[in-house]
């Protein structure tokens, strides 16, 4: 998967306590807008629902760096739970 700036690489990382995600530019190889779940201002819920409200974040910070699509890039991580929290958030956004 190559990411550009008009459609950047979405990486992904789920630890056990936080998520993260960062849009990449491949080509250029700089991180064009990043998040992690130690920025949201409101850390009340559960995992799932932080992760959401991170996907909205990020999504929010991907249209100031006009970027309207992404490559969504979960790396190892199973397309469930968080990840797939991130995703909507991400499509809500």
């Amino acid at each position: 998967m190559q990411g550009t700036k008009d459609m950047p690489r979405l990486s992904v990382h789920r630890s056990n306590k936080y998520i993260f995600a960062q849009a990449i530019d491949d080509q250029k190889n700089e991180t064009i807008a990043a998040v992690s779940e130690k920025d949201l201002k409101e850390k009340t819920g559960t995992k799932s629902e932080r992760a959401k409200k991170l996907g909205v974040v990020m999504a929010d910070k991907l249209k100031k760096a006009k970027a309207e699509k992404i490559i969504f890039d979960r790396g190892s991580f199973r397309y469930h739970g968080r990840v797939k929290a991130l995703a909507e958030g991400l499509r809500e956004g």
